[in-house]
């Protein structure tokens, strides 16, 4: 088995990043949960009230071997609007910011280089307000959290949030995907 590593990402509804790293090539699972508060263990209702200081994030495991770490973040900043502080569409509060939690000095270092190019080659019209943090504990979010827009597709905010997400990574990264 090849030395496998760790990403967390947050870029609003974690649904949608889990559906696209779902399908990159390389990355072995995707778990939904929250991370970043001060509350142990919370609850999505406790997150989602915005008090427990956590964000909506994804835990991706992945073999560097087929998907490096920068590519997991030109995933990461293809999927989401990385300008937006504490939003992504119409999901709004701290839950749903733009934020990187770095598992190693490497990562650090890949995420700040990555977002100065961007920034110098002005990728959007306002700055990146992406936050890039050391990462702190994970908690699994409930077992409903896991797979949902594999198991629940059909859903209006699935078709008019997750899937728009999920096609633009299939055209962009057509030759990273998944057989």
């Amino acid at each position: 088995m090849a030395d496998l590593q760790t990403a967390i990402f947050g870029g609003g509804c974690f649904w949608c990043l889990e559906a696209v790293y779902d399908r990159v090539q390389g990355v072995t699972r995707v778990e939904s949960g929250y991370a970043g508060g001060h509350v142990d263990h919370p609850t999505y209702q406790q997150v989602c009230d915005g008090d427990t200081g956590h964000a909506e994030v994804v835990r991706v495991t992945f073999d560097p071997a087929q998907a490096s770490y920068r590519e997991l973040l030109d995933v990461f900043f293809t999927i989401h609007d990385p300008t937006t502080l504490n939003r992504q569409g119409n999901d709004t509060g701290t839950q749903y910011r733009s934020v990187i939690y770095f598992t190693s000095d490497a990562q650090k270092q890949e995420a700040e280089k990555t977002i100065a190019e961007l920034s110098a080659a002005h990728v959007w019209h306002t700055p990146i307000v992406t936050t890039v943090e050391k990462a702190p504990e994970f908690y699994v979010a409930e077992d409903y959290h896991q797979e949902y827009f594999a198991n629940n597709g059909n859903q209006p905010y699935c078709q008019f949030v997750v899937a728009p997400k999920v096609q633009k990574f299939e055209h962009k990264f057509a030759k990273k995907m998944k057989a």
